[in-house]
């Protein structure tokens, strides 16, 4: 089995689109590759987030992950928050994903990032117990709070 993660760019759109459309999905947005091409076509044009893309025996598109910058302002430092990761139903239970928090963890490091943060819904059991075993630490006496601005 041959697996690599590399970073993603505008060329890699045809590949990411349906990737990215499939992960909307999963969070109960509906199909449409056209936002999600526009979308994530917009993101990497912008340099607005990161894109790690693997690539399984060869076959470009086995699965993403993608990275955005923020800051901490008590720690003077930047932060990635790992928003997206996706692996084709085809190429999960292959190491895809761990390969790609791995190459995740690798670009923040090397990047000089304080820490990666990420964020899953309560009964998405599979990422847990993904990201419980390869270290991931629950954020402890916190409370997350967002405000809705607009009605998508």
């Amino acid at each position: 089995m041959s697996l690599s993660v590399r970073r993603a760019n505008l060329d890699d759109l045809d590949l990411l689109a349906p990737l990215f459309d499939h992960y909307r999905h999963f969070y109960t947005q509906r199909h449409d590759e056209n936002v999600s091409r526009a979308f994530i076509g917009e993101r990497l044009g912008r340099g607005d987030s990161v894109v790690l893309l693997a690539s399984l025996d060869g076959i470009d598109g086995a699965g993403f992950t993608q990275l955005y910058p923020t800051f901490s302002s008590v720690r003077a430092a930047r932060v990635w928050v790992l928003n997206d990761l996706f692996v084709d139903p085809a190429a999960r239970r292959r190491g895809v994903a761990q390969a790609l928090l791995d190459a995740a963890t690798g670009f923040a490091r090397a990047d000089g990032a304080a820490r990666l943060e990420l964020e899953t819904d309560h009964d998405n059991v599979t990422a847990q117990a993904l990201y419980d075993g390869v270290g991931w630490q629950r954020y402890d006496g916190t409370q997350r709070y967002h405000l809705p601005l607009s009605a998508a």
